[in-house]
């Protein structure tokens, strides 16, 4: 288990998700604390909030990008493919490669932006086989595994589950489970996705359940950590709530408020 310096002084995190493509305030997220925490989503492949936004638009266009974002919303998510892939099949090109080489353009920048320390795990819509390519000395990236930092042990689960979405890292229920398993009993729970109470997984713009994790909820409710952060629902019902002992917070999304969530002891 990694380990980062602590004194006798106050320790501060700021904690940040869903940054979808905000190198610029990325780059400031850090100031004024010891170390930055990225629950992930560094990929903007379609800013819901700007429908100009992302891969996709960048692509086929904003038009394009309206319609889908309209069948999404309307949970039409067959229709939603279909007409995606009928924009593919237009271009003429390999899907997989035109997409991996915008990621990897958007990673380049993400990651230059990363201050030192900062410990990350990945978001459904990442592509982890890419990160050790771009992760420098700086950045820990952690996975089912914990790290301390000033005293306190994080432990780290990145990664969505399985939705009619199909986004990158998507786990079936039993793979996360594994995986927060491992973690074990940590001080602060850090994961992409909410636990699976719906005030935190409902989306108020979406207008939609995202998927929470059970497996999430039953480990804060066994294991009481301090903290358990969370990033994935953009607009969520409610942002905070407690467990029993543990205080739940979803830390924003940071794309569109550029703002990191402050943790100090």
């Amino acid at each position: 288990m990694a380990t980062a310096p602590s004194g006798n002084r106050r320790t501060r995190v700021h904690v940040v998700s869903d940054v979808h493509g905000n190198a610029r305030d990325l780059a400031r997220a850090k100031d004024g604390a010891d170390a930055l925490i990225c629950l992930g989503d560094l990929v903007l492949f379609l800013d819901y909030a700007d429908h100009s936004r992302g891969i996709f638009p960048d692509l086929f266009g904003k038009e394009n990008a309206d319609r889908v974002v309209a069948l999404r919303t309307a949970r039409r998510f067959e229709e939603a493919r279909e007409f995606g892939a009928q924009l593919w099949a237009g271009i003429g090109a390999d899907r997989a490669a035109v997409i991996e080489r915008a990621v990897r353009r958007q990673y380049a920048e993400m990651f230059a932006a990363f201050p030192a320390p900062t410990y990350a795990t990945y978001g459904n819509v990442d592509m982890p086989p890419l990160w050790p390519e771009y992760a420098g000395p700086g950045t820990t990236v952690l996975d089912g595994e914990r790290v301390e930092i000033g005293g306190w042990v994080f432990g780290f689960v990145g990664g969505g589950l399985r939705t009619p979405m199909r986004t990158p890292y998507e786990l079936t229920d039993e793979e996360y489970a594994a995986k927060i398993e491992a973690v074990g009993e940590v001080d602060v729970l850090c994961t992409h996705i909410p636990p699976e109470v719906p005030e935190l997984v409902y989306d108020t713009v979406a207008r939609r359940f995202e998927r929470g994790s059970r497996a999430l909820l039953d480990a804060i409710r066994r294991t009481r950590p301090r903290y358990s952060l969370f990033g994935h629902v953009h607009q969520p019902l409610v942002r905070r709530m407690r467990i029993g002992p543990t205080e739940c917070v979803n830390v924003g999304h940071f794309a569109g408020s550029g703002k990191p969530w402050a943790l100090e002891w």
